[in-house]
């Protein structure tokens, strides 16, 4: 690596770290004007505040805006650099404006690899503790509104319940089907089961069986029953935050268990996925995009290149929101929708390099 490179590196990463604790600075000031009436309601100490909390909120935070602050960074940097008349001096010198982008790639791809890393392991951890800090003091207490609430719980298996109590663990109005080749062989049902802590178990006061041969049917009536099923009360908690708490592997076990299931809402945890595949991707576009915005001295100083580098990371935002949102409810597959805010900038980048002089 020549000194050229090391010398771009160093203020890039060097302003990153600068922009990210600044911002991250900001939004745990405004955190804490918004929750702090909770902290008092709750008389939480400052460690349990500092520690549980906000020490786990960071992590999350430097990952969600890691587009914006890279991008911020870039343009800052290729600003004060063009502004001191640097990249004249070094495109004169015969390097060329590709080679130039080298230190700022090698940069995102640091700052990418990290992201990643920290998205799929490190930041899920942290945030299960903040996610159950939020649910025990800041928000209301969850309630479980669901109603005809299907299950697929095995390959031919089926349960369904009419109603749930998640304060109690009772389920009311509970039929247990067998199906085989859309052939009903058998219908269990019970006016509700209830979950028994102590022995892991679901706990039926009497049931009802009821067993299909072609014509014929059998009925069997049981008393006080305790069975096992592949349903858990953790399937009727509160999922506030769930795809932020979960690693990559329990990412995809939730994934392949809501498709077994049926679930309506596995597209929201796929984009999840995919997302966290595309981000490292899109920081090393929005840096290239960067320096093809701020490489060019212009007069007032940098303040309008910065403004601009600022709206362009939060239009990027914008576009990973509104293709979040189209994928929750079907309209395209996720792993497009992830892909969707990298192949529009990646587009944007080209047309910049192409038509932006330099």
């Amino acid at each position: 690596m020549k000194l050229l490179d090391k010398y771009i590196l160093q203020k890039f990463l060097t302003t990153f770290v600068f922009v990210v604790i600044i911002l991250i600075a900001v939004i745990c000031v405004i955190d804490f004007v918004e929750k702090n009436d909770d902290f008092i309601q709750h008389n939480l100490p400052v460690k349990i505040i500092v520690f549980d909390y906000y020490m786990n909120m960071i992590p999350h935070y430097i990952n969600m805006l890691s587009p914006i602050t890279v991008f911020i960074a870039t343009v800052f940097v290729t600003a004060k650099l063009a502004t001191r008349t640097e990249i004249v001096a070094i495109l004169s010198s015969g390097v060329s404006f590709k080679r130039m982008l080298v230190p700022y790639i090698i940069g995102s791809i640091i700052i990418g690899i990290l992201i990643f890393f920290f998205a799929s392991y490190v930041i899920p951890t942290a945030n299960k503790t903040r996610v159950a800090f939020e649910i025990k003091y800041v928000k209301n207490p969850y309630t479980f509104e669901g109603r005809n609430v299907h299950f697929r719980i095995g390959p031919e298996t089926y349960a369904y319940l009419e109603s749930y109590n998640n304060h109690a663990n009772v389920g009311y109005k509970f039929t247990l089907e067998k199906i085989r080749k859309q052939e009903l062989l058998s219908k269990l049902t019970s006016e509700s089961i209830r979950w028994d802590s102590t022995k892991q178990k679901w706990h039926m006061d009497s049931y009802t069986l009821r067993t299909f041969n072609g014509d014929k049917e059998t009925i069997q009536h049981g008393g006080a029953v305790d069975t096992t099923l592949n349903m858990l009360p953790k399937d009727f908690a509160s999922t506030y935050r769930l795809k932020e708490t979960l690693t990559n592997a329990e990412l995809n076990a939730l994934i392949d268990e809501k498709i077994l299931r049926g679930a309506t809402d596995v597209e929201m945890y796929m984009t999840e996925k995919y997302e966290r595949m595309s981000y490292p991707f899109a920081i090393t576009v929005l840096t290239i995009i960067g320096v093809i915005l701020s490489s060019r001295k212009v007069r007032g100083g940098v303040g309008l290149q910065i403004a601009l580098g600022f709206v362009l990371a939060f239009v990027f935002i914008i576009f990973v929101m509104m293709s979040r949102s189209l994928a929750s409810v079907g309209g395209i597959h996720p792993m497009f929708a992830a892909w969707i805010p990298l192949i529009v900038f990646s587009g944007i980048g080209i047309f910049l390099y192409k038509t932006v002089p330099r």
